[in-house]
């Protein structure tokens, strides 16, 4: 019998999880009762388990044979603060909270693979199942780093999956070397001299100023970077006054940055910094800016790359496995990771339906002993069980 086939035979309890998992969503650095399930899952599989690490992240320990190898699989595990809009019976119960991203499907995942691994133990090494919080821009996965989450825990290659919506049920896509981008947060506060709406000469007006700096603030990317290096540039919010008839004493410009290379996004910001504070010294206003880097980018180490593609290979047939998946200029704090540990990221098609973070998005049941399967046959392929 195959992993899949063994995995097929979990899926109504791993449907059952994940169904539970989505209707009790947690936002990031809260996943208590999730990280308590999670917690509970491992132990009764007796699996090792280490609770609180990075505020509520979650790893469990298997160790098999006296093998010295070490395999590290991580899954996420929060929620985002959106509103569901589907009416099935798991939707979730807590208003404003939703998984959106099928951070619920990708910890059913996980743990369906742990209890192929516990229950078979056809490997020789010890398999380290990460279960992090936080990655939804709130630094979850840097919070374990910074508990010692490798130095407790040492591996030789880490892993981690993604579904995606629109991409076929049984494909798999990834790419070695840089494959996502690195994501900042930016907030520019301009500042003027406030005064009456009908009196605006009697004043510094930040809002005009603002909106001029929105403007010039496109001309980072098309006349900055080069143009063989994707990256973007969105202004996503800008706040000023809450009168008609009041010029407002500041305006607040924030939005987001995304770019493959480290010294991309360096360039950016000093653009970023030169463009906000001139422009708005010209209109007699100041700037002040703060930017935030929130995400590395995201780069696969070629031959993990290499393996976790043989391992979807060998599980759904060459033909269903794309080695030169697009990048996308999304972030991913799998990232700070990969910085510490060689490993790589890769895709599972979600098949149709609405997008990540979408309020009518949903996991795709079907693909909970596919994402399994992978995590279990490429712990056998790289961790093989002595003859």
């Amino acid at each position: 019998m195959t992993a899949l086939d063994l995995i097929r035979s979990y899926q109504p309890g791993l449907v059952e999880l994940r169904r539970h998992l989505h209707a009790h969503p947690e936002f990031g650095f809260a996943e208590h009762a999730t990280a308590a399930r999670v917690a509970d899952e491992l132990r009764a599989l007796g699996i090792e388990v280490h609770e609180g690490i990075g505020a509520t992240g979650v790893v469990g320990v298997l160790q098999c044979g006296n093998g010295s190898g070490t395999i590290g699989l991580r899954a996420d595990m929060d929620a985002l603060p959106i509103t569901e809009e589907n009416t099935f019976a798991h939707a979730s119960r807590h208003p404003g909270c939703m998984h959106a991203c099928g951070h619920d499907g990708h910890t059913a995942t996980l743990l369906g693979a742990a209890r192929y691994l516990a229950e078979t133990r056809r490997f020789n090494g010890r398999v380290v199942f990460i279960f992090q919080p936080a990655e939804e821009g709130l630094g979850g996965a840097l919070a374990m780093l910074e508990d010692g989450l490798f130095a407790r825990f040492p591996c030789d290659a880490i892993f981690a999956m993604h579904n995606t919506p629109g991409m076929k049920v049984g494909r798999f896509a990834i790419s070695p070397g840089a494959m996502m981008a690195g994501g900042a947060f930016f907030d520019v506060t301009v500042s003027g001299r406030g005064a009456h709406g009908a009196r605006p000469d009697h004043g510094v007006d930040p809002v005009l100023a603002a909106c001029h700096v929105v403007s010039a603030l496109q001309s980072i990317v098309s006349r900055n970077v080069d143009p063989r290096d994707p990256a973007v540039l969105s202004v996503t919010r800008v706040d000023g006054g809450n009168a008609y008839n009041v010029i407002p004493e500041r305006a607040v410009i924030r939005g987001t940055a995304r770019a493959f290379h480290a010294e991309t996004m360096d360039l950016i910001e000093r653009n970023l910094r030169r463009i906000a504070e001139h422009v708005a010294a010209g209109f007699g206003a100041t700037a002040a800016i703060d930017f935030c880097r929130l995400f590395a980018p995201l780069v696969n180490d070629p031959s993990e790359t290499a393996a976790i593609a043989d391992a979807a290979s060998a599980l759904v047939g060459p033909e269903n496995v794309n080695r030169e998946g697009w990048r996308t200029v999304a972030s991913e704090d799998f990232s700070f990771m990969l910085e510490r540990c060689p490993g790589a990221y890769i895709r599972i098609g979600n098949g149709d339906g609405a997008p990540v973070h979408h309020p009518r998005y949903e996991f795709n049941d079907d693909i909970l002993p596919l994402g399994a399967a992978l995590f279990a046959t490429l712990v056998e392929r790289k961790l093989p069980h002595a003859a």
